[in-house]
């Protein structure tokens, strides 16, 4: 855009302008080359200042004003990352209630649960990575960070099952600031990473973009950030709104359906008919006409409303439509426009703005679900929307082709929009120099919760063979250097925690510009030019008396002024006024601004025989943006306290919405466990069900612990979840926390190492269990004994691993603590305690049987999930 100069100040320069020889003429250019319907990238001295915080020290209403922006964008920020948290384990419990009704399986326990989903903010003794873990794993996420090819190659290598958990910590955990420009250029550069791999895998243009891959997952998520939620609640929200409010109005237009309506309204009985039968009814045809017409004009409103606020489309996204188009005409030659518009329609309307209209709920855009008559409406538009960015088929839906003249009315219009949103200009010199201000600030922190951490850090060594292969490459070697990656935490311990991110390979900068170099295009006079013009903006915007702005932050005339006979700022009598004045801060830059200027003129780039004009031109069209994006920043900020306060009321309804998922899935299991007629019970309140786990009471007689012929030892390892966040506990946790699976100190196999679940693929195939075997009476407490013959008779114990002169000695104890929790205890003869002891949750039993994970490993037997799940029916 171009900028608009005060008269007054605009003199200064005026007849006086000539070329800059040196590098950062580039302000101007950038200034100028921008597209008008776009508004202006940063200059490079607004970025530094806006990027270093350095305003915080100036305090006129501009300076104010950013910083609020900043805090309530951080705010945003996390907030979104808690709604995502929250998100995700509404689906794990939505997953646990369908298992449940699937299998016809109850309990009444729901603290393992609770568990998973409990505050993170306890008390208790937390387990966190040592200092110089931590530092180690600053190294990691800042190569990850600074090289997003390393995340790109990733998202493509994980399954769907863990590409959630993944994205989580990619959008709003290590590109979390969703506002901050370093970090969200570095975001988009993997999404052209991503995409452009993504064509170049696919072989059928039809297919591009279709599919439910991790691509489309992530473009999905990306679309759910600040940004795009802040353009759907002021362009889309409205029209939807107004649909809601008219909830008698019925629109539906499959034929069939109105029949059945008239039908219904004038008590026929209703037959079943063909649609083309359907069609040619008189009354159908009557009631359609006005519908029909009443469809187009409404869609037309939301078309209007999407293409006017075509410049309120997050960057972001347009940049992504433009990297799709980019990628299309490369990959694919021979494509027409419309064949480019449909794969950017693709993800314009089918993932970004067509699921805030059929589910407006879901994005925050109104307060409560929509009745009927406008979920179907809305439904309806998103359908036409839809058929215009892609080529119409209505053999699915027939009904649907009597819209096409709205298809046909729009086709030039939706075609120039989709073409418009990709007239973007691309960010990577202002990503270069993003990434040059990281490295000067005085410290570069990443906050992160410790399982994201350890998730991260899993995946890199599950596929670091494809991810560096060389032996010496930069991330093999980080990854090596933190050894094994630690299991998951219990949630009541998975802190955040704030870490520094920093090179491993570069030599520590210092806290200011004029103490660096870079390999690059930026030299140290570049970068020294650049630090002056931004001290001598914050001395002008910070002294009022010097003439250039008032108090308030706008610009004044400049008759107070002092100038060079050149038409330009006295930059040395403004240092000078500087460093003689009483602020102790301003001093401070009014003498490190003189002694700069006096360098950058000994080294050639200023020259003080035109009374350094071009810097002193490019300080006013600096000063000139600063006070044109004043009332910008006003109304952003207006706009994103709306957008704060929506999503602070969507977490809101998250949580509601997980207290009503627990007592539904309470009461399912209860109504589930009383039909199956399993016995209530009376809990035990110390026995907490929190998972598998396995304890081990405390040795006293070191003899015992070559019992069976191996020593002692102690080794954690993880309890494999479906999801990364919802770990199991011992059980001597406290109520409503969780853990980890702990093996026990005494060991009846040779040193190796088992996952606690196995797919079974290493084993034989198990029988099924025996239903003729009869079993043992249960004890006066209910407990089942079980000998290691019985369990492998039955096919319950598939391998083990005690030797065979020793099974004799082994009992197998199994109780039922309440509905699908129980207790299964390992006792050796002539032990008091028992030598493992395990909570078994059928909940998690039946969900591992859904992963296939066929093998339960208890370290001294491998037991199959199946049979033992029947085996607990049987008992219970």
């Amino acid at each position: 855009m171009s900028i608009s100069i005060n008269p007054d100040l605009s003199k200064l320069t005026e007849n006086n302008a000539s070329p800059s020889h040196d590098i950062m003429s580039s302000d101007n250019i950038i200034l100028n080359k921008a597209s008008p319907k776009i508004p202006t990238r940063k200059s490079l001295s607004a970025y530094y200042s806006y990027v270093s915080g350095n305003d915080e020290e100036i305090n006129d209403e501009l300076s104010s004003i950013q910083i609020k922006l900043r805090e309530l964008k951080f705010q945003i920020s996390s907030q979104s990352k808690a709604n995502f948290s929250l998100d995700r384990d509404l689906r794990y419990l939505d997953n646990r209630i369908a298992l449940l009704i699937q299998n016809r399986m109850a309990s009444e326990e729901m603290k393992d649960l609770a568990s998973h989903l409990d505050d993170t903010k306890s008390e208790n003794k937390r387990i966190i990575p040592s200092e110089q873990q931590l530092h180690k794993y600053g190294n990691l996420f800042f190569l990850l960070q600074s090289e997003p090819v390393h995340i790109a190659t990733l998202t493509r290598l994980v399954n769907l099952s863990d590409i959630d958990t993944l994205l989580q910590t990619v959008m709003f955990t290590l590109y979390g600031n969703q506002y901050e420009s370093r970090e969200e250029n570095l975001l988009l550069t993997m999404f052209q990473l991503v995409l452009a791999a993504q064509f170049e895998m696919t072989s059928e243009f039809s297919s591009l973009l279709r599919a439910n891959t991790p691509v489309s997952r992530m473009m999905m998520t990306y679309t759910r950030r600040g940004p795009g939620q802040s353009y759907l609640k002021n362009v889309i929200a409205p029209e939807i709104n107004l649909i809601i409010e008219d909830s008698n109005s019925n629109l539906e237009i499959n034929p069939l359906k109105v029949l059945e309506e008239l039908h219904r309204s004038s008590g026929k009985p209703i037959k079943k008919c063909l649609p083309e039968e359907a069609l040619i009814d008189k009354d159908v045809i009557e009631i359609l006409k006005p519908r029909i017409s009443k469809l187009i004009s409404t869609a037309n409103i939301f078309l209007d409303s999407i293409i006017s606020s075509l410049d309120s489309v997050p960057y972001g996204i347009r940049w992504i439509c433009k990297q799709i188009k980019s990628l299309t005409r490369r990959r694919y030659p021979n494509s027409t426009d419309k064949d480019v518009c449909s794969l950017i329609g693709g993800f314009f309307f089918l993932r970004f703005l067509n699921p805030a209209i059929v589910t407006p709920q879901a994005y925050m855009l109104i307060d409560a679900d929509p009745t009927q008559n406008p979920r179907r409406t809305l439904t309806l538009i998103a359908k036409m929307l839809q058929n215009l960015a892609n080529k119409p088929s209505y053999s699915k839906e027939a009904y649907m082709e009597c819209l096409q003249p709205f298809v046909e009315a729009n086709q030039d219009r939706i075609l120039k929009f989709l073409f418009d949103l990709t007239d973007v200009g691309d960010f990577y010199d202002s990503l270069e120099m993003d990434q040059y201000m990281a490295l000067t600030r005085k410290q570069v922190t990443l906050s992160i919760t410790i399982n994201e951490i350890y998730n991260t850090h899993s995946l890199l060594q599950q596929y670091i063979d494809v991810l560096s292969p060389l032996p010496n490459s930069k991330l093999r070697l980080l990854v090596q250097d933190l050894g094994e990656c630690h299991p998951q935490v219990p949630r009541s311990e998975n802190l955040n925690v704030e870490i520094d991110l920093y090179s491993r390979w570069e030599t520590p900068l210092e806290s200011t510009l004029e103490s660096m170099t870079f390999q690059n295009e930026l030299t140290l006079h570049d970068i020294m030019y650049m630090e002056a013009k931004s001290i001598l903006v914050q001395i002008l915007r910070s002294m009022p008396q010097l003439g250039v702005i008032s108090n308030d932050g706008n610009n004044l005339s400049n008759k107070k002024l002092r100038k060079t006979e050149f038409g330009g700022i006295d930059l040395l009598h403004v240092s000078q006024q500087a460093a003689t004045s009483r602020d102790s801060i301003l001093v401070r830059k009014g003498i490190k601004v003189r002694e700069m200027l006096h360098e950058l003129e000994s080294s050639g780039v200023i020259s003080s025989s035109n009374g350094y004009l071009n810097l002193s031109d490019e300080i006013v069209l600096e000063i000139e943006h600063l006070g044109s994006v004043k009332e910008q920043l006003e109304t952003e900020y207006a706009n994103l306290s709306s957008v704060y306060k929506t999503i602070q009321d969507h977490n809101e309804y998250l949580q509601s919405q997980l207290e009503t998922y627990r007592a539904y899935l309470e009461n399912a299991r209860i109504q589930a466990g009383n039909a199956s007629g399993q016995k209530s019970k009376k809990k035990n309140p110390n026995a907490v069900p929190s998972g598998v786990s396995i304890v081990q009471p405390p040795l006293k007689d070191k003899k015992i612990s070559s019992t069976f012929g191996f020593g002692e030892r102690t080794k954690n390892i993880p309890f494999i979840s479906k999801s990364p966040e919802l770990n199991f506990s011992p059980k001597n946790s406290p109520p409503n926390q969780s853990g980890s699976l702990s093996r026990s100190r005494i060991n009846l196999k040779p040193e190796r190492s088992n996952p606690a679940i196995s797919s079974g693929s290493e084993f034989n195939s198990s029988k099924s269990l025996s239903l003729s075997q009869s079993l043992p009476i249960p004890d006066k407490l209910g407990k089942y004994c079980f000998s290691h013959k019985d369990l492998e008779s039955m096919g319950v114990i598939i391998t083990s691993n005690v030797p065979k002169n020793r099974r004799v000695n082994l009992t197998f104890l199994i109780f039922c603590l309440s509905p699908s929790t129980y207790t299964l205890e390992i006792i050796y003869k002539g032990r008091d305690r028992p030598i493992l002891f395990m909570n078994l949750i059928l909940d998690d039993l039946l969900a591992r049987k859904n992963d296939n994970l066929a093998v339960l490993d208890m370290e001294y037997v491998h037991m199959d999930i199946s049979n033992l799940i029947d085996l607990l029916k049987r008992c219970f």
